[in-house]
């Protein structure tokens, strides 16, 4: 049993058995350097898992590096910085892959105020990161057991239940939702579980000290939703109380 790991799990009051700890699966997050991704790193790495943090400058992510097992760089938007990741990976095995990293521009989109330089940003973080990641680590999930892979998605993803504006960043988790569920048909027959969940309005820098819940209150529910998925699940679009979202 890791001592950093069982004094993670008492200081966040979670439960801890030793048989998690030494099936010790491992978890990827990516944009874990802050906010929700951070928040996954300190609670999985408290439960037993093998945590793989990334973060496009290592250097400042010292939070990440006091709870992760492995702190990587990585920019999802860059196709060098990802191949680099595969390269340095290889051989290890990754049972739940989290496409955490995202970007949300919150100026007021209207018509009249689309920058589509932002929205071709937007797409390259929040739709085309996440795609190209998986990508790469194939040959890891395949050889992992659970070959859970999450992307993190957004209610204002929701066509139905959209209210308008914020073009770039409401489209770029509908067109993640998108992948995502081809995903789901293409590699079902491989054992595969692909599920985009929606976080909450979560107080972290990008959604604002405002907002409804904090870090720790949506990642323990994602953490669960994510603990309890199976086959039926493949294709889902949960929120972080495991209840369905409508596409």
């Amino acid at each position: 049993m890791k001592i950093r790991t069982l004094l993670l799990a008492l200081l966040a009051g979670l439960s801890f058995t030793p048989a998690q700890a030494e099936a010790e699966s491992t978890v990827l997050v990516t944009g874990a350097n802050r906010g929700i991704g951070l928040e996954y790193a300190r609670q999985l790495a408290a439960k037993g898992y093998r945590v793989i943090g990334t973060a496009r400058s290592p250097e400042r992510a010292e939070e990440l590096a006091a709870v992760a097992d492995q702190v990587e760089q990585l920019d999802v938007a860059d196709p060098a910085s990802v191949a680099a990741l595969a390269e340095r990976l290889d051989g290890v095995s990754i049972d739940i892959l989290i496409n955490n990293a995202g970007i949300f521009d919150r100026r007021d989109e209207t018509i009249d105020k689309v920058d589509f330089d932002v929205m071709a940003q937007t797409f390259a973080v929040n739709t085309m990161g996440p795609l190209r990641v998986t990508q790469a680590l194939m040959p890891n999930l395949r050889a992992g057991e659970r070959k859970v892979v999450i992307g993190m998605s957004s209610g204002l993803g929701s066509i139905e239940k959209s209210t308008g504006r914020w073009y770039s960043y409401r489209s770029s988790k509908t067109a993640l939702n998108s992948v995502n569920k081809v995903l789901s048909q293409e590699l079902a027959d491989e054992g595969f579980i692909f599920t985009v969940l929606h976080p909450g309005w979560v107080q972290t820098d990008m959604g604002g000290s405002s907002a409804t819940y904090t870090p720790q209150e949506s990642v323990a529910g994602l953490v669960k939703v994510i603990e309890g998925l199976g086959p039926d699940d493949n294709g889902g679009f949960y929120d972080f109380q495991g209840q369905p979202i409508p596409w």
